[in-house]
């Protein structure tokens, strides 16, 4: 899906290259081409994405979509946990043995299980909150191994100041996420810094399986809106969490547009397909020859108004109308 909208410029986690590096025989990421030997003209790359949801099916896509768009032929080997860390495993150890020349990682489990099961092939990551959390890297801006990527960090002060015009008299907000992914403890914790200037209180439920999502959705009690940040369970079992808001007329706002297409009222966020876009560009320059432990991480570029108009109008809220005019507009 394509954000064609009101944009906002993402906040550069990298930096500015001060200088540039030159590869050498102990450069992290080896180069594509030896000196005096022909340039690989296809690739195997293996694909490892954590759980089947809109936004990280997009990320994927425009991943490879860079690569169509650069004339390069590639052998895909494309693979999915279904949301389970040790089929995460299972994949991360077999790409370790399979002699591909790259590895995308998307979603921050899976990311975490390629770094430590491969070692000697580059790895790229999408979909990822916090690296440095997450130690996928010594830091954003000098990754120092074979691995580096993209965030997406969300805007969250941003978002939860568009909750408070959505929802003016709001007080109370909840956060359903997953206990283990260190993704979303980054954004619980933002989330609760960002609300206080805003006087709002963060009332936060944890789950383990996706069948948690309704339950502890209905345990968040009596909140005036309900928070939806890039969880990789929750967005994945977004249905459960929007029913029980629907039924008790709770206002959802997201992180990224994948959860208001699946009945959240709005986000002001990512759209996946340009940041995998933007990860399948930072791959292509590797194997090129340029090296992943100087690559900075980079973040998403722009942001946009994403609306369910139906959502909100089974949620009891109503869309400003300048929002609407520059929003797209998703069922």
């Amino acid at each position: 899906m394509r954000m064609t909208s009101f944009r906002r410029s993402g906040i550069a986690l990298a930096g500015i290259a001060v200088a540039a590096l030159t590869l050498s025989a102990c450069s992290s990421t080896p180069a594509a081409t030896d000196a005096g030997d022909e340039a690989k003209t296809s690739y195997k790359i293996g694909i490892s994405q954590f759980v089947q949801h809109p936004a990280l099916d997009a990320a994927t896509a425009g991943f490879k979509d860079a690569f169509a768009d650069a004339g390069v032929e590639v052998e895909w080997d494309e693979q999915n946990a279904s949301g389970d860390q040790a089929n995460a495993v299972t994949i991360a150890q077999g790409f370790g043995t399979a002699g591909l020349d790259l590895v995308l990682a998307v979603a921050t489990p899976s990311a975490q299980t390629a770094a430590q099961a491969i070692t000697d092939v580059p790895i790229l990551f999408t979909a990822v909150t916090d690296a440095v959390e997450g130690q996928l890297v010594d830091s954003n801006e000098a990754p120092g191994g074979n691995v580096t990527g993209t965030s997406d960090l969300a805007p969250i002060d941003e978002q939860l100041a568009l909750l408070q015009e959505i929802v003016p008299d709001a007080k109370k907000v909840g956060i359903v996420y997953a206990s283990g992914e260190v993704n979303s403890q980054v954004q619980v914790d933002a989330a609760t810094e960002a609300a206080k200037p805003l006087g709002l209180e963060v009332v936060t439920k944890t789950v383990t399986t996706g069948n948690d999502i309704a339950a502890a959705t209905e345990a968040l009690g009596d909140v005036d809106a309900i928070y939806v940040p890039t969880d990789n369970m929750v967005v994945a079992g977004i249905a459960s969490l929007v029913q029980v808001a629907e039924d008790k007329k709770i206002p959802v706002i997201g992180a990224e547009s994948g959860t208001v297409e699946g009945g959240a009222v709005i986000t002001l966020g990512i759209d996946y397909t340009k940041l995998g876009y933007q990860t399948g560009e930072m791959a292509l320059k590797v194997l090129e020859g340029a090296d992943t432990a100087t690559m900075p991480v980079e973040v998403s570029k722009e942001f946009a108004y994403v609306v369910n108009e139906g959502a909100a109008e089974r949620m009891g809220v109503t869309i400003p109308e300048a929002i609407l005019a520059e929003a797209e507009k998703v069922e």
